[in-house]
């Protein structure tokens, strides 16, 4: 750093030879003598060691020597003034450099005047003075000024004896800032220890010696193109003005500013800066977390995330935060179809066999044929035995068919792991632009995190499960904006989230407009306050299911949610034999405090359904509590219902099919078990005839009577009040879904039975 240089500052005083009068015998300031004319001074043209210079003859104790010329001092900036001197003859007199100090109102009289002595010690001998003036107290500063002087009127003063002559050179000032650069800046420069920067030598040698002497300040990366030919990390703090050229499988990591901002600028933009910090998120930088600097990265094809990495395994929490990844359009986003034959075997029933062309069939694709259930994908493929493993089994009926292979493109593609835990994306928006699918999760794995997160807009697909990588999934507080959202409900083929293991976590969530919000297998999910909406702008339209349960038996709660203009449907669609054998059939889930919106749809609208894929299948643990059903703008017939597309149920075994303390708005009939009916006998019969029929779940049977409270006296036909014992009978009627109360003559009068659809034990 050089003022003089950089500002175009005048240090340097004026030479002898052009004229004493630019000299002061005082302190420099206008009006002040000069040493122009003075009997004890004289200009010398020619010394044998100076080429010119002044000589005075010594008569004041302190005999003072300035330049007129004021010399400009600033914060930061460090003078060095030096003068060479000799004696002559007479008395040694000793020297110093000084000074006067200017502020912009007068003198800065505070402050140091002058620096060291050097005495003459002898006739002739050249005798070389200096002194450092500057701002600051550092090491070597002779003359500490501060912040207040703005200019100076800089010399020598000669000081001792009087009566000796000397000869004094010109007068050098130069700026010496640069001598306390490395003090001053909170940063050392790469090219100071050895770097290039041409792109071609390998510069990794001299990051390292600048990160080791960096002692706490930053390492500046100037100018220049830097070839690091190797894994280097960086443990200062580091600013990138130059640009690297690593190779793809090496890393940068820095350990002190790991964050978007800094890669982009070491790799020259935003893509490449991510791809390598993601690189280097999975090793060492003394980071858990990426942070995206909340700016936007433009990805214009898929992010292998495995690839990116240098990795197919990784088990350690990992997290990306506070950016947005935007898809731009390109070809890099196509989807690929094959259509193979293959041979499925229900005995093995998450496998393809024999199955054509296989090698061009891709590891994450979704798989579509006659009988084959939703949300099913390749999670892995052996091409020299031509098979495929599948995430779950496709379908109930074996043999060989064909089917069709789709593999859509993901922004965050996790497929090319082998097993990836705990890997986390907070505050992140994927911007899919009806280009790219969201997130792609790996074949194995657990905890995988998206918490505060918008996917907006995706073509296919928001969260994608291609095997278990989905056990313990967390979603909480995301938005999912489908790219349907003018569609139809029918029309729609975007779905915003699948998994095929155990125990997620759907929380917090606002799903907007698609074909299903989650296809879930496996169990014991959580799905808790999210609000999921499906509706479109027809009249009488047509509703699907925002939640799809694969399994029978789920241990799942769905509690707190608005479910809007969709449904919560129980499956067995994965099952390979569909058909009760004996396992734990349909339930174990509560469905409690929910509100459920219907509007503008037809009738047959519900809010709850079961779809058994075989014969045999019942209800064993179904809780319906608490919740709110209503609609604007329609009403429709029940809640509730069995789609019999494939099967009915088996009502005989209905057990713990509870639905109680719901408010219904707008249904014909609502659905109540155990329910309390009234029933008024106004012609004495021995025989009474309850129907609690309208209020069952699903059409079941009136299967028990829990008690018959009679209103009031039971009277004979002749008015003679009774006091009977009635015994039940239940499952009475063609459909088994009225019960009778047997009295022991005929009797009338007014009763309240207690109906349950199930065995409650």
């Amino acid at each position: 750093m050089n003022k003089a240089i950089t500002e175009g500052l005048v240090l340097m005083p004026p030479a002898f030879a052009a004229g004493l009068n630019l000299w002061s015998r005082e302190d420099g300031r206008p009006g002040q003598g000069s040493w122009q004319g003075q009997g004890n001074a004289a200009f010398v043209p020619a010394d044998q060691d100076f080429a010119g210079c002044l000589e005075i003859l010594k008569q004041q104790t302190v005999t003072k020597l300035r330049c007129f010329q004021q010399i400009p001092m600033q914060p930061g900036m460090y003078l060095r003034v030096t003068a060479r001197v000799k004696a002559l003859a007479g008395a040694l007199p000793s020297v110093r450099i000084a000074a006067w100090a200017g502020k912009s109102n007068g003198n800065a009289s505070s402050v140091p005047g002058f620096g060291p002595e050097v005495a003459l010690e002898s006739y002739g001998s050249v005798v070389e003075v200096s002194a450092i003036i500057g701002s600051g107290a550092r090491h070597g500063v002779d003359m500490v000024w501060g912040t207040d002087p703005v200019y100076g009127h800089f010399g020598l003063d000669l000081t001792g004896a009087n009566g000796g002559t000397v000869r004094i050179d010109d007068i050098r000032i130069e700026d010496v800032t640069s001598v306390f650069h490395r003090d001053m800046m909170d940063w050392v420069d790469v090219r100071d220890y050895g770097a290039i920067g041409d792109g071609v030598t390998d510069d990794a040698a001299a990051f390292l010696a600048a990160d080791a002497a960096a002692g706490g300040r930053k390492v500046l990366v100037s100018g220049g193109s830097y070839y690091i030919g190797r894994n280097i990390t960086l443990n200062a703090r580091v600013k990138f003005e130059g640009t690297l050229v690593m190779p793809a499988d090496a890393r940068l990591a820095c350990t002190r500013n790991f964050d978007l901002d800094t890669y982009a600028a070491a790799f020259g933009g935003e893509l490449a800066g991510f791809k390598r910090a993601l690189h280097a998120l999975f090793y060492f930088t003394d980071h858990v977390t990426l942070d995206l600097s909340g700016r936007r990265v433009d990805i214009p094809d898929p992010i292998d995330v495995a690839a990116v990495g240098r990795l197919t395994t990784f088990e350690q929490r990992r997290v990306l935060t506070n950016g947005q990844l935007n898809a731009v359009s390109g070809s890099g986003w196509d989807s690929r179809t094959v259509t193979s034959v293959a041979t499925y075997t229900t005995s093995d029933p998450n496998r393809l066999t024999g199955v054509a062309n296989v090698a061009n069939i891709e590891v994450g694709s979704l798989v579509a044929g006659t009988g084959v259930g939703r949300e099913i994908y390749v999670r892995a493929k052996n091409v020299a035995d031509g098979t495929l493993d599948l995430s779950a089994p496709p379908g109930a009926t074996g043999g060989t068919r064909t089917f069709t292979f789709t593999r859509f493109r993901y922004v965050m593609d996790f497929s090319g792991f082998t097993k990836n835990s705990k890997f986390e994306m907070t505050d992140i928006e994927i911007q899919c632009n009806g280009v790219a699918s969201a997130v792609m999760l790996p074949p194995a794995g657990t905890i995988f995190r998206m918490a505060d997160c918008v996917v907006n807009k995706p073509k296919d697909r928001g969260i994608t499960s291609i095997g278990t990588g989905c056990q313990g999934l967390l979603v909480d507080q995301c938005q999912f904006l489908s790219n349907e959202q003018e569609k139809r409900v029918q029309e729609r083929t975007t779905i915003a989230v699948n998994v095929n293991s155990n125990d997620a976590k759907l929380r917090d969530n606002r799903v907007v407009r698609f074909a299903h919000f989650a296809i879930l297998d496996g169990s014991g999910h959580m799905i808790i306050g999210n609000h999921f909406f499906q509706g479109d702008n027809e009249s009488a339209g047509v509703r699907r299911a925002g939640i799809v349960f694969t399994q029978t038996n789920l241990r799942t709660v769905v509690t707190g949610n608005y479910v809007d203009n969709c449904f919560i449907e129980m499956s067995n669609e994965h099952d390979p034999n569909p058909e009760f054998n004996n396992e734990f059939s349909f339930g174990g889930l509560t469905i409690s405090a929910n509100t459920f919106m219907i509007s503008s749809s037809a009738p047959y609208a519900r809010c709850i359904v079961i779809t058994p894929r075989g014969p045999g299948h019942f209800v064993n643990g179904l809780s319906v509590t608490g919740n709110t059903f209503r609609t604007v703008n329609t009403t429709i017939d029940r809640v509730e219902a069995i789609d019999t597309t494939y099967a009915s149920m088996d009502f005989s075994r209905f057990r713990n099919c509870v639905f109680e303390a719901n408010t219904f708005h707008g249904i014909t009939e609502a659905t109540v078990s155990p329910v309390t009916v009234e029933h008024a006998q106004t012609t004495a019969a021995g025989t009474w005839t309850i129907d609690g029929s309208s209020f069952m779940p699903f059409g079941a049977w009136s299967r028990n009577v829990r008690a018959v409270v009679a209103e009031g006296p039971i009277t004979s036909a002749s008015g003679a009040v009774m006091v009977p014992v009635p015994y039940v009978e239940v499952e009475k009627g063609s459909a088994k879904n009225r019960v009778e109360l047997h009295w022991p003559q005929a009797a009338k009068g007014r009763v309240h039975v207690t109906l349950r659809c199930d065995n409650p034990n």
